[in-house]
């Protein structure tokens, strides 16, 4: 298959292995086996490798089309979700959190190089899939189950060359008629008063959560709409190690192959993210997905949380950095703030084509440590060790945008080989805010496709993210 070269072979399977995320603490995941032992499902009509928010979104999409009976299949839609690891064990369960639509940044770079109408449509998806998911949370009462804070992204514009580069994405996003309700610029002066460091910020509007909770809530409202017309199942710790052609004598399209035996089924939607290529080599390589480590940390400060509650940030210095408090535990006084970014800081690869997240890498490590005592001096002690640090595998694609729709050949845009798979994957660090919206296309895509009907592209979806309109930009 095209793809794959010597030099940037297919991604491997994840770890076994993997460093401990504060995320994936066995008490908060209660679907971490499930499924992983017993029967194995032999038939389904889709299967959904990955049970990230990408995964399992497009089974939350799928069972709620069948309850709002927007799809009436005339037999039970049979779906399962395989996951080589851990329920949610991928770069959703162990880097995500934080859940903050893009908004203005990079809108000049953004408008140069796809047009204003594209730019426009980035933005609405990312405010599509976030509010979709707060209103999900709030309309069934999930939001402190899943620790939702609705905050203030606070962005430290720690040059000047940053500073005249996002007033220029403001300035070009306010012509265009971009909502920039909850914007506000902060000069150096009003930034120290308030936060005690010496940099100007802008402000939008932010939310940060506990990812695993969240999906672990879709999974368990989509399992709950099983019943005459939908089926759910889960298999944990079931890696798909093949997806082929199905023998010509059964009524399946694909046959997946696992280490505890082989499902058939009519439809495969690959949320695999950075480890796509794994099974589609078509995806290796740089015009493809390249999985990506992060490194994250997690560290206490030193001042009460009035410091740093209700507020989310980020920071550029020697590469992009994210970070946001937990909210206090009983007991705690200090906040345990998630760090996470600063990957530049690992020259010359900048820890892309890197797929294992059982080490860490300790130039990363440091440069972590070392950026909120700089920044905010006296609030974080110089020198001391995080509570925990864990990686993960991010996947990015040449265009920074993911791949969403039908799998084709990336070489030659075919998708003869391919029909009746799917993929929603590439988000380039920034999947929290996309998933779920590209997990609703894909659904949307089955959904037309079982019902016979044509598929309505969403005024919100980019059109770059659709796989038919990649080959351009991959040969």
């Amino acid at each position: 298959m095209s793809g794959a070269t010597t030099e940037h072979p297919p991604a491997s399977l994840p770890s076994t292995n993997p460093t401990l995320s504060l995320w994936l603490s066995p008490d908060a995941n209660p679907l971490a086996r499930e499924g992983s032992e017993g029967p194995l499902t032999s038939d389904a009509d889709i299967c959904i490798i990955g049970s990230g928010l990408t995964g399992v979104g497009v089974a939350y999409h799928l069972s709620e089309a069948i309850e709002s009976r927007a799809l009436v299949p005339g037999s039970p839609l049979r779906v399962v979700i395989l996951e080589a690891r851990d329920f949610c064990g991928g770069a959703t369960g162990r880097n995500g959190g934080n859940l903050t639509p893009i908004s203005f940044i990079c809108f000049a770079e953004r408008k140069e190089q796809y047009g204003i109408d594209e730019t426009m449509r980035s933005c609405d998806l990312e405010a599509h899939s976030t509010s979709s998911m707060i209103d999900i949370a709030d309309r069934n009462g999930w939001s402190k189950d899943v620790d939702m804070v609705k905050t203030t992204n606070i962005s430290l514009l720690l040059t000047e060359d940053e500073e005249r580069k996002v007033r220029t994405d403001v300035e070009c996003a306010k012509s265009a008629n971009l909502s920039l309700d909850g914007v506000q610029w902060f000069t150096k002066e009003e930034v120290q008063e308030t936060f005690q460091t010496h940099y100007p910020a802008v402000t939008r509007p932010g939310c940060n959560l506990w990812p695993l909770k969240l999906v672990t809530k879709l999974y368990e409202c989509s399992k709950q709409r099983a019943g005459e017309y939908f089926d759910l199942k889960l298999h944990t710790h079931t890696p798909v190690t093949s997806v082929v052609k199905a023998s010509p004598d059964t009524n399946r399209t694909w046959l997946l192959s696992t280490p505890r035996g082989h499902i058939l089924c009519s439809r495969v939607v690959h949320a695999t993210n950075g480890y796509a290529s794994h099974l589609l080599p078509t995806f290796a390589g740089p015009n493809g997905i390249v999985p990506t480590r992060s490194q994250v940390i997690a560290t206490r400060a030193f001042v009460g949380p009035e410091h740093f509650q209700p507020y989310s940030w980020r920071g550029n210095q020697d590469g992009f950095a994210y970070w946001f408090p937990r909210p206090l535990e009983p007991g705690e006084h200090y906040p345990l703030v998630i760090m996470g970014g600063i990957r530049t800081a690992a020259e010359p690869s900048f820890e892309r084509f890197v797929d294992d997240d059982s080490t860490l890498n300790p130039i990363v490590g440091k440069a972590l440590r070392d950026f909120l005592p700089t920044i905010f001096e006296g609030k974080f002690e110089h020198g001391r060790e995080p509570e925990m640090e864990w990686t993960g595998i991010m996947g990015y694609t040449a265009m920074a945008d993911p791949f969403v729709g039908p799998v084709i050949d990336l070489a030659t845009g075919n998708n003869a080989d391919f029909k009746g798979q799917y993929i929603s994957a590439g988000y380039g660090g920034h999947g929290m805010p996309r998933a779920f919206a590209c997990a609703e296309v894909v659904a949307q895509m089955i959904i037309a496709e079982l019902a016979g009907r044509e598929w309505n592209h969403p005024p919100w979806l980019p059109k770059r993210y659709l796989t038919w309109n990649r080959t351009r930009c991959c040969n």
